[in-house]
């Protein structure tokens, strides 16, 4: 299975986040090449996590160590390098 090292998922975001924000939270830590808030596909509201990657390793590693845990609008936000979708199991 392999990862992507300066892709980090960012969940137990206050749904108030937008794409812009979230890249704003990550920019001190280097170049944000792409930030994603998830929304669901029907209300369109946030469902609370999202994803940055950033320009390299070594600046995704400094922003893991520094923002996983931290406090933002109330909420301890989970930082961590993504993994790979894992297949749903077929329900039917």
């Amino acid at each position: 299975m392999e990862t992507e090292a300066n892709k980090l998922y960012v969940g137990n975001l206050p749904y108030s986040m937008t794409d812009e924000s979230l890249a704003e939270l990550f920019t001190s830590f280097g170049e944000v090449t792409e930030a994603k808030v998830i929304s669901d596909k029907f209300s369109g509201r946030s469902k609370g996590f999202g994803f940055v990657t950033m320009a390299d390793e070594k600046m995704a590693e400094k922003a893991i160590a520094e923002m996983n845990g931290k406090e933002v609008e109330g909420r301890a936000i989970v930082v961590n390098v993504s993994r790979p979708k894992e297949p749903r199991p077929n329900r039917y």
